[in-house]
């Protein structure tokens, strides 16, 4: 039996500057069930086209884009402290190659075909909106391509309307 309630959306007054030191995973699954998830650290909520929303950032060689393509929906799930440890392994492993979710010792829960891991504090879920690379023309700062992107891999940028939230 989960410990989780859902919320109201209104009720909800996430510190968007929190992600920053505590860290979510960014969690889907691919249509055959299969699941991944990464650590992020970057991302914002927000209104956008009169809907609530995350903003959520994902690099182009992270295996997680592959499920978050296939996928209408995603999860972000927030955990206490304890569990940094396990957060920043899921951020370096990458599930190509192995199971890291297990190795972390996560426990997968779905809601309608989306993940999320019973061990977290908290749950949004969310239906992508819209999808769109992060392009070199576009930065107005120059000096931000150099410090967070000398490879070039510029992120892409979803925008996804919250249409759940639960919580312990």
């Amino acid at each position: 039996m989960s410990d989780f309630k859902e919320i109201n959306i209104k009720d909800f007054s996430p510190n968007p500057f929190e992600i920053k030191d505590k860290w979510m995973l960014i969690s889907a699954a691919k249509p055959d069930g299969s699941v991944n998830t990464m650590t992020a650290s970057w991302g914002s909520f927000g209104i956008m086209w009169n809907k609530e929303v995350v903003f959520v950032v994902i690099r182009p060689q992270r295996f997680t884009r592959e499920f978050v393509e296939s996928s209408e929906s995603l999860s972000l799930t927030f955990f206490d402290d304890s569990y940094k440890k396990a957060l920043a392994y899921l951020g370096k492993a990458s599930g190509r190659d192995e199971d890291k979710i297990a190795k972390a010792g996560l426990s997968v829960v779905m809601d309608n075909e989306v993940p999320y891991f019973e061990e977290a504090e908290r749950v949004i879920f969310a239906k992508k909106l819209f999808v769109q690379r992060i392009e070199e023309a576009a930065f107005l700062d120059k000096k931000i391509i150099d410090r967070w992107y000398p490879e070039k891999d510029f992120h892409y940028l979803y925008i996804a309307e919250i249409t759940k939230v639960l919580e312990k």
